[in-house]
């Protein structure tokens, strides 16, 4: 009996172990371990919902400056390590609680929940210094774009990262490697 019993509860370790891994590559972006466009979403939803009650939200928008051209001089195995320095990185210099998902390619989103538009701001200018003074970024001369915004009234998701976008635009029509307000 104690024989069945260690092996039924090996079994279900393995169960819980295996929907773990599951759950975590549903959630997360496989080149980065951010998480994932849809994962964002549904978080996004719910800070959205306290955002309609008065917290503060900010999202920010970034963009690898001529990823195309690193992907083309270093190839696309050095611009996925690319991509993964830069996701830690950032996920390094955010609070805790701030989320970094990888909206695609080579664009992240970085929600910061309950921050105004003006530490939205700092916090931007301080990843794309960080960007730069990064020894492994810098050899590849890696510099990113940011766009930001902050939630009003009626806001959805759609309508910030549009905003987002636009101030990303912004920031690539003047000269890359700055943050643009939208």
């Amino acid at each position: 009996m104690k024989k069945e019993v260690n092996q039924l509860k090996f079994f279900l370790d393995k169960i819980h172990l295996d929907a773990s891994r599951l759950y975590y590559i549903a959630t997360h972006d496989e080149k980065t371990g951010l998480y994932n466009h849809a994962s964002f979403k549904e978080i996004f939803s719910l800070e959205l919902d306290k955002a309609k009650r008065g917290k503060p939200l900010s999202l920010i928008m970034i963009d690898i400056d001529f990823f195309k051209k690193i992907n083309d001089t270093y190839g696309h195995i050095q611009a996925d390590k690319i991509l993964l320095k830069l996701a830690q990185l950032l996920q390094n210099q955010v609070r805790k609680y701030d989320i970094v998902t990888r909206f695609g390619g080579e664009e992240f989103f970085v929600m910061l929940p309950n921050t105004k538009l003006k530490k939205a701001r700092d916090i931007a200018e301080r990843l794309r210094k960080s960007v730069l003074t990064n020894n492994y970024l810098r050899k590849y001369k890696v510099t990113i774009s940011l766009g930001i915004t902050e939630y009003k009234e009626k806001d959805s998701l759609e309508k910030m990262s549009k905003r987002a976008d636009t101030a990303l635009y912004a920031a690539k029509k003047d000269g890359r490697n700055c943050v643009k307000i939208k």
